[in-house]
């Protein structure tokens, strides 16, 4: 059985992960840059640990911020033995692909799991996992995956997970944006924009989005869940893949990273990604 499970990356995402496994039984060492992250684990149960030491866990998560970080920690790995390592960030399904052969020369088999849902779902044990890649790796990882979430899809072979997770990102972004420009809308005509929003929450626009954002930015609350620096970074990934593969011009995806960089320029990168509505906001006024 399982015991130990090693994370790389203790941010909204990696520390809601840990979160899961702990209230599981399991024991969780974990690893950031930030020592801070790591006090935080250390509070919550874990063990903040160097990465040598994540290394020998019985099965390592990186919940990492970008593709290069989990290049690097593959890059870094010291001598170990049919090692399955998870990734479940949102990377470059392309070079994800190239860091399997990597692994593979280091006896480390890479799997994908990158989550689709906030750290709250994560936390609630509700987000979708898509698993993709090596099947035996993909079968050692659900040995613990029913502590993460039993909400999970196989999509195929290794990158399919990251090309799904943007797609859907995609959608979700652009979905955060209208709720934003709606909810921009509507206070312009002097609607009260709690009770325009009830409203919406009845009507054919609805969308779970609208639920779990629209009162965020109602409430003029960010509190980060996912944060907008997170969706700016997919965003510029999803068109570069795009481009990729003969899509040069996505108007929509070009229009919502013009809204990323007024919310970047305007210091709300930090923010949750339901900030969107402030960028909107500025926006409509100039």
């Amino acid at each position: 059985m399982t015991k130990t499970v090693g994370i790389f990356g203790l941010g909204l995402i990696g520390t809601a992960l840990a979160e899961r496994l702990l209230a599981a039984g399991y024991e969780v060492v974990g690893y950031d840059v930030d020592q801070a992250r790591g006090a935080l684990l250390q509070e919550l149960g874990g063990t903040p640990a160097v990465p040598e030491v994540i290394w020998q866990s019985d099965i390592i998560l990186s919940a990492v911020f970008s593709t290069d970080q989990l290049a690097d920690i593959i890059a870094a790995a010291p001598d170990v033995t049919d090692v399955v390592l998870v990734t479940m960030s949102t990377c470059d399904p392309d070079q994800i692909a190239e860091l399997a052969d990597t692994a593979r020369e280091r006896s480390i088999v890479l799997v994908e799991a990158p989550v689709s849902g906030t750290s709250l779902q994560v936390r609630q044990g509700t987000a979708l996992l898509l698993l993709a890649g090596d099947p035996a790796g993909l079968d050692a990882f659900e040995k613990v995956a029913d502590a993460i979430s039993p909400n999970r899809e196989r999509v195929g072979e290794i990158g399919n997970g990251n090309k799904t997770k943007l797609a859907i990102n995609c959608v979700l972004g652009l979905n955060r944006a209208a709720v934003a420009e709606g909810l921009v809308f509507a206070e312009a005509l002097g609607l009260d924009p709690a009770k325009y929003l009830q409203t919406a929450l009845r009507s054919a626009a609805r969308s779970d989005v609208m639920a779990a954002k629209g009162p965020m930015m109602v409430a003029r609350e960010f509190t980060p869940l996912g944060r907008v620096a997170q969706s700016q970074k997919d965003f510029k990934l999803i068109r570069e893949i795009a481009a990729r593969n003969g899509h040069g011009n996505m108007p929509m995806v070009n229009r919502y990273l013009e809204v990323m960089e007024n919310a970047e320029q305007a210091g709300d990168s930090d923010l949750d990604n339901s900030a969107v509505f402030l960028a909107v906001s500025r926006m409509a006024k100039s």
